[in-house]
């Protein structure tokens, strides 16, 4: 039987941790270094660049491994990567386009893989529950970051809402703007990651509420 902790015992456990910066860090503010992450929104309101903007951010403290699966290494990311300014990250954030699940599972094996790890799409890579369940527990050491299609406001698919509930940091982009749903919140709960975009979809949709 496992023993129960004291309140200073718990107090004392040491949690490696990020502190955000920027637009990120009034989102989530700090965040455990490792576990899982869990992204979601409909088509056409800035997700992938969401995504791409949190692994900028997350650059700055380890290697990143972003694996564009469905968009490939397509014009429409390079324009990502140029907009974002990516390039300034060096060698320390990488892209792979064409990965199994199982190859993916042994690159993270390997000594000194990348620590941060954000998968777009769930939808894609055809991960189930019970999958995602045994790979977070092996690379229990890294940061796995998940994209997810969305069916209105709820993850697309039984696999994703299991994993969404599951993911201690949740990430709704909506309108070019993201919102923190899961247990780490900032100062606003939010990261605007283009502001005329979101200015245009949030003015448009508060017009047609009042309607």
């Amino acid at each position: 039987m496992e023993k129960a902790l004291s309140i200073s015992q718990v107090l004392r456990i040491n949690h490696p941790a990020i502190t955000m910066g920027g637009e990120w860090g009034n989102c989530v503010g700090t965040i455990d270094r490792h576990g899982s992450g869990f992204f979601w929104g409909n088509s056409g309101n800035g997700k992938s660049t969401a995504v791409l903007s949190f692994c900028k951010e997350l650059s700055r403290y380890g290697r990143v491994l972003y694996l564009p699966l469905e968009e490939g290494y397509s014009l429409s990311l390079q324009n990502s990567v140029r907009r974002l300014g990516l390039a300034d990250c060096g060698s320390g954030f990488q892209i792979l386009a064409r990965t199994t699940f199982e190859d993916l599972d042994k690159r993270l094996s390997k000594p000194k893989s990348p620590e941060f790890v954000a998968i777009d799409s769930l939808q894609y890579l055809g991960l189930s529950y019970r999958q995602y369940q045994a790979f977070k527990t092996k690379h229990r050491n890294k940061l796995l970051i998940f994209i997810s299609h969305a069916d209105g406001k709820q993850p697309a698919g039984r696999a994703a809402k299991s994993i969404m509930y599951d993911a201690d940091l949740k990430i709704w982009e909506e309108g070019h703007t993201a919102f923190s749903k899961g247990r780490f919140i900032g100062e606003t709960g939010k990261a605007v990651l283009w502001e005329k975009g979101a200015y245009d979809y949030w003015t448009l949709k508060k017009r047609q509420e009042d309607r």
